[in-house]
């Protein structure tokens, strides 16, 4: 790494902050094993699914030669529907770790994750993990890295980089040396005197304690009795856990804590500071003045999922049926990645989604009555909620669909088939034959009698014909009679001339079309 990058160096009245460190990459690819070996935990094996789905803080402590040394990881998601966490991870932090298998090389989540490092303008390591896997194979993975302009130490660039394995520990003590010396050209410095500032990174509902948030301490100190301001909500802090759940009394800069009781559920994303009273707590508060932030979380009022697509164009008239959606989900930064993952499903004119509310905690009563009370009964998604037993019992009587998953991507497949099974059905008309008229025979009352030639397809018996004119239909009918040869068929296929008694209130004349067709469901 180019010591010649070195930002900024502490100041004299600062001490050096420990570094706070986000760790992104394509789902799979090892971060929360990493972690787990970091942290002599077992986090990636409780994960639903495998996969981490929630943002995560966890503190850390590396020994070397110069000293024992306080490093925070955030653990972000992988899979593609956590793009705001991520984005938040690396708001958050001072340096990034670029997980990549090198079973596997770069991959999407790969890509985009760089291009949120590079948005962030942190520096970042790339660290080439499952080294002790016999598919490992490290210059490829390299060359594959080179092939989307991440240039490695070595290899024309100035990008660190360390093969790990998180079974073995193989790399990992080069690793965490590697993130400190970073920081120390970064020239992290922090004054723990001053009032706390930083960001929150998530948010939920406790339904015991009320409303908590996680929050990452950038600079200053956090302190029993003091007020957390966060955009307009705020908490006293009196209940304040560190990364493991233990109650302390103060957080230092690079902490990641948890705090209980905030007066509303802060927005993620936002930053934070602190106060001494609760006076300026809600002055503070109530002058906030809310932003689009970041994170993207989506507003509260409601609004349909995105890519719609067109309305059928050979429909005049398309029955519309409007579909209301809750999303209940354990944490906010959840209901983001519900969103995404259900915008990627296609939709058409026939059915419009409408997510009338995105809440955390437990889906109640109020949830069931907001989807159940409108002429189409609504869905309740949950996403690692639980569902009050009164709930369940008013969605049967209303007829409301309340369904809860612990996988992402379970929940969009799920909500995939139910659109699919609800979406009203068109009926659309089907050519299966055309033929054109040649002569006209006879015409009495409501039957015609007239000759063809079948161009494409087949005309059947007793088969529904349009007879058109050019492009306008003058009529319609049913083929009562068919003949060819002489003799009575059943069906007529392309090439072949035939006789025909066609009971209709339309008249054909020679060079009219027919065009056979049937009634489809779609």
């Amino acid at each position: 790494m180019d010591k010649n990058k070195k930002n900024s160096l502490p100041t004299k009245l600062g001490v050096n902050r420990p570094p706070i460190v986000a760790i992104v990459g394509h789902i799979d690819h090892g971060k929360s094993t990493l972690l787990d070996y970091i942290r002599k935990t077992a986090v990636a094996e409780g994960e639903a699914g495998g996969i981490t789905q929630h943002l995560s803080a966890y503190e850390a402590v590396h020994k070397n030669s110069a000293g024992e040394h306080k490093i925070t990881f955030l653990d972000t998601p992988g899979h593609a529907a956590f793009a705001a966490m991520r984005a938040r991870g690396l708001e958050a932090a001072d340096v990034a770790i670029l997980i990549v298998s090198s079973e596997e090389g770069a991959k999407l989540q790969t890509v985009e994750a760089l291009k949120l490092i590079t948005e962030a303008s942190i520096p970042y390591i790339v660290a080439l993990t499952k080294i002790d896997k016999p598919g490992s194979n490290i210059e490829k993975t390299k060359m594959s890295l080179l092939e989307h302009q991440i240039f490695l130490e070595g290899l024309g660039g100035d990008v660190p980089w360390v093969g790990i394995s998180s079974k073995t520990g193989e790399g990992v003590p080069e690793l965490l040396d590697l993130i400190l010396l970073a920081a120390e050209m970064k020239g992290l410095s922090c004054d723990p005197k001053k009032p706390g500032e930083g960001l929150v990174i998530e948010a939920h509902v406790d339904p015991k304690r009320g409303a908590t948030a996680t929050l990452i301490v950038r600079d200053g100190h956090i302190k029993s009795g003091e007020f957390v301001v966060a955009g307009n909500s705020f908490a006293p802090v009196r209940i304040m856990e560190n990364f493991v759940g233990k109650p302390i009394k103060e957080a230092l800069p690079g902490s990641p804590v948890r705090i209980v009781g905030f007066s509303a559920l802060p927005t993620i994303g936002v930053h934070f500071v602190t106060v001494g009273t609760k006076k300026e707590a809600e002055e503070k508060s109530r002058s906030h003045v809310p932003a689009l932030v970041r994170s993207g979380v989506a507003r509260p009022e409601s609004h349909s999922l995105q890519d719609v697509a067109a309305a059928p164009t050979d429909v005049e008239e398309v029955i519309k049926l409007v579909l209301p959606l809750i999303i209940k989900t354990d944490v906010a930064g959840t209901g983001e990645a519900v969103v995404h993952e259900l915008n990627k499903i296609p939709q058409d004119g026939r059915l419009e989604v409408r997510i009338v509310a995105r809440s955390v905690g437990a889906i109640t009563e109020n949830d069931v009555k907001l989807v159940g009370g409108g002429k189409t009964p609504g869905i309740i998604l949950g996403f690692n909620v639980k569902v009050e037993k009164e709930a369940r019992e008013m969605a049967e009587r209303l007829g409301v669909m309340i369904a809860t998953f612990e996988i992402i991507y379970k929940l969009a497949e799920f909500l995939a088939a139910e659109l699919a099974k609800r979406r009203p059905q068109l009926e659309t008309e089907v050519v299966s034959g055309t033929g054109k008229v040649l002569k006209l025979f006879s015409s009495q009352g409501s039957r015609v009698v007239l000759g063809g030639r079948v161009e494409e397809g087949a005309l059947r018996l007793h088969q529904e014909v349009k007879i058109m004119r050019r492009e306008l239909e003058i009529g319609r009918g049913s083929i009562s009679s068919l003949q060819t040869g002489k003799k009575d068929v059943k069906e007529v296929a392309a090439g072949l001339e035939f006789g025909a008694m066609i009971k209709t209130q339309a008249l054909p004349a020679a060079g009219d079309r027919l065009e056979a067709f049937t009634v489809e469901l779609k």
